[in-house]
């Protein structure tokens, strides 16, 4: 396997991975979680926190203590009221690999006042966000980047978010827990959920659908749009959920998904991270969960209802964002899409200068990708001179 450290280079200077000094002092995930959660986090890891993280370690126990009390009076406040919330609408899901232009979609839908998403701030502290908001998030967005430092989007606390940072900071299990613990050895199911007991299936459900409640309470009982790229290989316990739910399936070329996925975690390690990366199996972690993914997804497919999946190229979104949508809407029977035109075409049309990252990658590198996603490559036409063969953008 060729280096990691020299397998992906950026192309453009303003892709510099966040300074170690700011990152160090910026707000964590972990920042948002119950103590529950958080003692619970740093248990199933040993408690594996790196002496110089120790002052933020202690920082988030305090955070965490009076997110618990918070969280406290949330459930006393509202509870009940969450509790009574009937799902009329059913949740549309936007699966896809990290890195498949996921956000981008996520916030094209965000256009659409009949639906409603998570916050950044709600996933941040999905627990006691509907009392600590209005306060927090200011402060949470003085200390925030104004732009995500994997590809220079702009972010803020009530942009629309990952909803699976909501369920790692619930304490549920989530694959994000190796962003605090980055050299951790130890095999996390929580992709896919094979080998996770039943028990724990059950209960990461009850989180989800608890989470998705508390939103439709929130929206006055809005239609929920949901984005995250672990959802992709979770098909059969979202519809045990969900069963009318809609799914949009994004892809993207390897040549590209790859080398960015590989730059997105050493991004969050510097951000979130509780350890110093040492790195040596990102790459080979990165391909293997590309290909786990893609196989889940390609098994658990056949259970989603006729007419209710929609898959596109991330290439064909960013070429033509308007055909894309109206295709959306048209095969999930979406209505409304005539009056969003007008709005989506000016955000489109405000959009057309921005430079996405771009990368350099090793001969090395790229003779890896077309090897162990040759299958994805070929599926996909990626192999075919009609789509665009490498999209390093």
């Amino acid at each position: 396997m060729a280096n990691e450290q020299a397998s992906i280079a950026p192309r453009d200077p303003t892709m510099a991975q966040p300074s170690a000094r700011r990152s160090y002092w910026a707000p964590k995930i972990w920042h948002g979680m119950t103590l529950p959660a958080w003692l619970r986090l740093l248990a199933r890891h040993r408690f594996a926190v790196a002496p110089r993280f120790w002052p933020i370690a202690a920082g988030i126990t305090v955070t965490a203590a009076a997110h618990s009390c918070l969280a406290l009076v949330q459930r006393l406040n509202y509870q009940r009221a969450i509790d009574r919330v009937r799902i009329s609408q059913p949740p549309i899901f936007i699966l896809g690999h990290w890195r498949s232009g996921t956000t981008l979609l996520q916030r094209y839908f965000a256009l659409d006042d009949r639906l409603t998403y998570p916050t950044a701030y709600e996933c941040f502290a999905p627990q006691s966000n509907l009392v600590s908001g209005f306060v927090a998030r200011r402060l949470f967005g003085r200390a925030q980047p104004t732009e995500r430092s994997m590809d220079n989007m702009a972010t803020s606390p009530d942009h629309p978010h990952e909803d699976e940072f909501a369920l790692c900071n619930m304490g549920l299990g989530s694959p994000y827990e190796r962003l605090a613990f980055p050299n951790s050895r130890q095999i996390n199911p929580y992709l896919d959920f094979q080998g996770v007991s039943p028990k724990r299936i059950a209960r990461w459900q009850a989180g989800l659908l608890a989470f998705v409640r508390q939103l439709t309470w929130r929206s006055g009982g809005k239609r929920v749009v949901l984005k995250s790229p672990p959802h992709t290989a979770r098909i059969k316990l979202l519809l045990e959920l969900f069963p009318d739910a809609r799914f949009v399936h994004l892809v993207r070329n390897p040549l590209t998904v790859i080398p960015s996925t590989i730059w997105l975690w050493k991004s969050l390690y510097t951000v979130h991270g509780l350890q110093l990366a040492q790195g040596g199996e990102l790459e080979k972690s990165v391909f293997d969960e590309f290909l786990r993914m893609h196989r889940v997804f390609q098994e658990q497919e056949l259970l989603i209802p006729a007419g209710h999946l929609c898959e596109i190229r991330y290439e064909q979104l960013i070429r033509d964002p308007l055909s894309q949508l109206a295709l959306i809407y048209e095969r999930l029977e979406l209505s409304g899409f005539d009056e969003l035109r007008a709005e989506l075409d000016q955000v489109v049309e405000s959009k057309r200068d921005h430079q996405a990252n771009r990368y350099e990658i090793t001969p090395q590198l790229e003779a890896e990708i077309h090897r162990r996603c040759f299958a994805f490559i070929h599926q996909y036409g990626y192999d075919s001179g009609d789509i665009e063969k490498r999209s390093l953008a």
